[in-house]
């Protein structure tokens, strides 16, 4: 998405808003992930976990999370002047991923993170955005603790497409997470651009 808007000198200058999606499995690291990058107070929808929820939601390495993301969380940051992303944080449990087609409406792009740890919950993500040709970057969050795996054999275990970003990251630095960003940025540009030359081609 795009606006106009005039500046100071009254001339007409033109900002570049991209719309990204931020996703991954249940306590992945998504709602840090936008905190931190983000220039604004990010808006989140966290509610505490319950008893209730106990027997969908699996917390199995994640046992010391206590809220959970219900339906998004979202933030903004420049990248440079003229550019800035809009960045909508995803609900990672299954029962919330009917929201998943209203939010993916006009993005750009995902970053579905990762954790080594549990690697298989982000396939559903992975899943979604490659069957909807939406391109992503898939962000190894690196925990503290966990087994270090490189970029090739995640992107190996993971299927992916060939060209599909790997990066590693920590959600919670913010020059590590803007990094993430500016990969997908790009490598979306790229697909978009491709994509539209085949069209005319």
């Amino acid at each position: 998405m795009s606006s106009e808007s005039l500046d100071s000198s009254g001339g007409d200058s033109t900002a570049l808003a991209l719309k990204i999606l931020v996703a991954g499995g249940f306590g992945v690291g998504k709602t840090t992930l936008v905190g931190a990058v983000s220039e604004i107070r990010p808006l989140r929808t966290e509610e505490q976990l319950s008893a209730a929820g106990s027997t969908v939601d699996d917390t199995e390495g994640v046992d010391r999370k206590t809220t959970t993301t219900v339906a998004m969380d979202f933030g903004r940051i420049t990248i440079r002047s003229g550019l800035s992303l809009y960045l909508f944080g995803t609900p990672g449990q299954d029962r919330f991923w009917f929201l998943w087609d209203e939010l993916s409406q006009g993005a750009l792009g995902a970053v579905v993170l990762a954790d080594t740890r549990r690697l298989s919950d982000c396939f559903p993500a992975v899943d979604y955005f490659e069957h909807r040709r939406i391109p992503f970057v898939v962000a190894v969050n690196c925990f503290a603790g966990a087994r270090t795996f490189g970029a090739h054999e995640v992107s190996r275990a993971l299927d992916l497409d060939r060209g599909t970003p790997v990066v590693l990251c920590d959600a919670r630095d913010r020059d590590s997470g803007k990094e993430v960003l500016v990969r997908l940025v790009e490598y979306a540009g790229r697909m978009h651009t491709a994509r539209m030359l085949d069209s005319v081609g």
